[in-house]
């Protein structure tokens, strides 16, 4: 079992692993690049782990991905929780039947997909992604769950950018690993 004390030290270990980018993909922007977490097996493990000890396996019946990196946390966190895996990808890059929810962006509109057959009523979901930004991504994956009849236990990222606001538009539990608040 992973204790508060355990959770903040991985919380700081993590925190201090990201790598920050100034300046991309446009000037202002300071891009948390996870990949420097990713290159790292043990600590990789470890948020795998923490992604998976949110809810007790018995809960969850499918952790969904988020287009694109979130389909890295999605499957490593499902594994122990022996749960499917579905995935919410950008419109255009699903092979078979889907629906999709439209959101709006900073700069414009996206959609976000996922096959009709993905979820089935009634089924407990997780929703993970690796970073909590303005929510526009994260409410589309939500809305399209319950189109398809799923129960949204929460949503857990390993990024958050707390002073964006994001959590607070979300109507469901919301997990972070590590926040920036400003």
């Amino acid at each position: 079992m992973t204790t508060s004390a355990d959770m903040n030290d991985l919380s700081i270990r993590v925190r201090d692993a990201i790598r920050t980018v100034h300046d991309f993909p446009k000037p202002g922007i300071g891009f948390k690049d996870i990949t420097t977490v990713l290159s790292r097996p043990a600590m990789w493990a470890e948020v795998t782990d923490w992604f998976a000890g949110l809810y007790p396996a018995e809960q969850v019946d499918a952790v969904v991905g988020v287009d694109a990196r979130g389909f890295l946390f999605a499957g490593a966190a499902a594994i122990p929780l022996d749960a499917g895996v579905v995935i919410a990808r950008k419109k255009g890059k699903l092979p078979y039947e889907t629906r999709e929810v439209s959101y709006d962006l900073e700069y414009g509109k996206a959609t976000l997909q996922m096959h009709v057959d993905a979820i089935t009523p009634g089924m407990r979901v997780l929703v993970v992604d690796d970073l909590l930004a303005t929510g526009g991504t994260v409410k589309a994956a939500i809305e399209l769950i319950r189109l398809l009849g799923g129960e949204v236990l929460g949503a857990a990222f390993m990024v958050e950018l707390g002073f964006l606001g994001a959590r607070d538009g979300l109507d469901v539990p919301v997990h972070s690993l590590v926040n920036y608040e400003s």
